[in-house]
């Protein structure tokens, strides 16, 4: 692949709708910022709509645009590790389909680049249009929470929006891991990163596809890549119950020495339930995370790509 001056990356899941605009304003605006050295990487992950098919008729007729498919969905970060490990850029744009990122701030990102030498310029939301009341404040109480248990400074506000530069690319490569919170894998490289505050708009077509399950495992996700906290939490929940429990064995044996009958079979079943209930607790966090080590020891590929289309030609991979 040859080498361009600008890569813009595309996870596109259901987005057949609003493709060809979105290809179209981020066209314009790589046209006014690269003077024409650029590629769009359009990723399908797994699309069940005619997202592909617009894709390769994109493809057909703008020789920047090049689409990957995937073999199927793998999800949204994998999707944007396809695109980080086959663009030639020498900096990269990440943005989603649904164009709630505007492209268009591409010029004032690559100044800020320019200006300070960074690897990254991040977009950082000052406002959330067209989002419910439950979207903006589950996303404000995740990044705040994140922060508090993260080992790595995680910028709050923040989304997968960024322009990153060759070095950031090359160093994302070289990632194994399978469990991907981009966001905060660039946040551990470290390196010179700068804010781009923003408006996030409205969806421009079609619907969202983050339902609440997925943000569940995406936060999970993100959790347990970058904290251990969790598992010190059981530690000391574990702790605190053998306390607990101490104290209650002792008060026990006091009773049944002095010959006083044990109050009350609701007193037991409460303290059976807090106690059962924690323990299920501890055993969970300790479950997430031994699967994620499962996950990870089988080492296999993060995602498949089946074909690559530029121009009108496919190539299998």
């Amino acid at each position: 692949m040859t080498a361009a001056a600008l890569s813009v990356i595309v996870p596109c899941y259901n987005e057949a709708q609003g493709l060809t605009e979105t290809c179209k304003r981020i066209t314009a605006a790589c046209q006014a910022s690269a003077c024409g050295d650029f590629e769009i990487l359009l990723i399908n992950d797994g699309s069940t709509d005619a997202t592909l098919a617009v894709m390769q008729g994109l493809c057909a007729t703008t020789q920047h645009i090049i689409a990957v498919n995937l073999s199927r969905n793998f999800g949204h970060q994998m999707a944007l590790t396809a695109g980080l490990s086959l663009c030639a850029g020498e900096r990269a744009l990440i943005l989603d389909a649904d164009l709630q990122d505007p492209p268009e701030h591409l010029a004032a990102m690559m100044k800020i680049m320019d200006t300070t030498k960074a690897d990254v310029v991040y977009g950082q939301r000052t406002a959330r249009a067209g989002e419910s009341w439950f979207k903006r404040v589950s996303a404000a109480l995740f990044y705040r929470l994140l922060g508090r248990l993260a080992d790595t400074t995680i910028p709050k506000d923040t989304g997968d929006f960024r322009l990153i530069s060759r070095r950031t690319i090359d160093l994302l490569n070289r990632m194994p891991e399978q469990s991907r919170f981009l966001r905060g894998m660039i946040g551990w490289i470290g390196l010179t990163q700068v804010a781009f505050p923003y408006e996030r708009q409205p969806r421009a077509a079609g619907v969202t596809q983050y339902p609440l399950r997925k943000m569940i495992r995406f936060a999970l996700d993100a959790v347990t890549s970058f904290s251990i906290i969790p598992l010190r939490l059981a530690s000391y929940g574990g702790a605190l119950l053998g306390v607990l429990g101490l104290t209650l064995l002792a008060y026990v044996m006091r009773a049944w020495l002095a010959g006083e009958t044990v109050q009350g079979w609701t007193s037991l079943m409460v303290v059976v339930l807090v106690m059962g209930s924690v323990q299920l607790l501890c055993l969970g966090v300790l479950g997430e995370y031994l699967g994620r080590l499962y996950i990870e020891s089988k080492r296999r590929p993060p995602f498949i790509v089946e074909s690559v289309t530029r121009g009108d030609a496919p190539t299998n991979v």
